[in-house]
């Protein structure tokens, strides 16, 4: 493997399978294919450091919200390079000062491995430091959505939990979202890919239960 490789490995992409792995964490040892194989989501974030100031609040928000994450039947997993000794007393520190149990699984990372399957290290931001990256895997384990912050902006988690709203509701309905799109609201139906089909959605558009704005865009309720 090349110098170049090395820095700039693949990693998953879209659509792409999650690479697999068995790690040790917080709760002890973990496998991804296990996880999803169980029909669960898996929301795998890394943060950067323990026992530092926006990593901490960022786990304070993963905490406080992790109940909507079991609602929706999502594996919640962090991930940092550190040792399994520093996550065990950053997370005794976080509840002691903030009064709230973290209670997901937190990989110890030391040897890289996973944050390098999945192009957490960015050497421009730091080669020792996992940036604040989101991957969101389905129960066929495949990648389908991934987000990335660099060290110092901490991630906003009505959009971690919008986002899987999204996805799930996509899988469910064979449909696609807006813009600002949230629970309840009207998403899009595929837009017709013939001319027979243009013709059906504008007669369609008559009915109550379809919002046409033009042929390619129509809304509906779910």
């Amino acid at each position: 493997m090349d110098e170049q490789t090395e820095m700039n490995p693949h990693f998953p992409m879209i659509n792409e399978q999650a690479p697999d792995f068995t790690a040790q964490t917080t709760h002890g040892e973990i496998t991804l294919s296990k996880i999803t194989s169980e029909g669960k989501w898996v929301v795998l974030f890394s943060h950067p450091s323990d026992f530092t100031p926006v990593c901490t609040t960022e786990f304070v928000a993963f905490s406080q919200i992790y109940n909507e994450f079991v609602k929706r039947n999502v594996q919640l997993i962090g991930l940092s390079i550190d040792s399994i000794y520093s996550h065990l007393g950053w997370i005794r520190s976080i509840e002691q000062n903030f009064k709230i149990k973290v209670p997901f699984p937190v990989i110890a990372d030391l040897s890289m491995k996973v944050a390098n399957l999945y192009g957490m290290v960015h050497p421009g931001a730091s080669t020792t430091a996992a940036v604040r990256a989101v991957f969101f895997i389905d129960p066929k384990r495949n990648v389908r959505a991934i987000l990335y912050y660099p060290l110092t902006s901490g991630r906003n988690m009505e959009e971690i939990i919008r986002l899987i709203d999204s996805l799930q509701i996509v899988d469910k309905a064979g449909v696609a979202t807006p813009a600002n799109w949230k629970p309840g609201e009207k998403v899009i139906i595929p837009a017709p890919t013939d001319v027979k089909a243009m013709e059906l959605r504008l007669q369609m558009g008559e009915c109550k239960e379809i919002e046409m704005i033009d042929w390619y865009l129509s809304k509906k309720s779910v």
